[in-house]
């Protein structure tokens, strides 16, 4: 699957829809490329918590990167729809989806993606989950987060506007509960003893989105 275009992998998925949605997303989102740039060279398996309908993955094995990837989301309907489009591009034995609360972490053990859902958490559930995926990454591995930070920027009160309708709309059940800052997040990734960098990851929107890569030290095993 390794040559495979986006619009090849958007071809695994049922719908009109999504077929479409996930074209545009390949093609205008930088968190896909981000962290495939930041897990690159290794062997190690990829967790990845609030999977949604497990593109990253699709994405990732496209290019040829992972030898497993396991997807972790609540929704059932998201979880179905990925199940099938992984049957359809043939990764059964790679790629596994299941229907999980971010509670429940299975003991795999490797690199872990967060990608735009510490915010749909209260602050304490953010805060035990962050540790939950610091106890999942094995030495050299990457817990790669992308997340709206909580500063005083238009960028922020742009993204507040939005999942405010997001939530009106029923599009994300509950909504936003809580938007950490950078330093709530650093903090405990600091103490861990994992080395991290913060950067913007706009791409081609108005909202306050970042990414956030901490790394455990030490040589992954072969």
């Amino acid at each position: 699957m390794a040559s495979l275009s986006h619009r090849d992998i958007a071809a695994c998925y049922d719908s009109r829809f999504q077929r479409g949605y996930v074209r545009g997303k390949l093609a205008s989102d930088p968190v896909y490329a981000a962290t495939a740039q930041a897990i690159g060279g290794s062997a190690l398996p990829l967790l990845d918590i609030g999977c949604g309908i497990g593109l990253l993955g699709l994405y990732l094995h496209a290019r040829g990167m992972l030898p497993r990837y396991l997807g972790l989301d609540r929704d059932e309907r998201k979880i179905a729809e990925g199940r099938a489009a992984v049957r359809r591009a043939g990764l059964q034995n790679a790629i596994e989806l299941r229907t999980s609360d971010a509670a429940a972490l299975p003991e795999l053990r490797g690199h872990v993606a967060l990608l735009d859902m510490l915010h749909y958490l209260p602050r304490e559930a953010q805060a035990a989950l962050l540790q939950a995926a610091i106890g999942r990454l094995a030495l050299g591995g990457a817990l790669v987060i992308r997340s709206v930070l909580r500063d005083r920027s238009w960028r922020f009160h742009a993204t507040r506007a939005e999942e405010l309708w997001l939530r009106v709309s029923g599009l994300i059940r509950g909504g936003a509960q809580h938007y950490p800052s950078s330093e709530e997040l650093r903090q405990p990734l600091e103490a861990a003893g994992l080395a991290v960098s913060v950067s913007p990851l706009f791409g081609y929107t108005p909202f306050n989105s970042y990414l956030l890569v901490a790394r455990r030290p030490g040589q992954a095993a072969a």
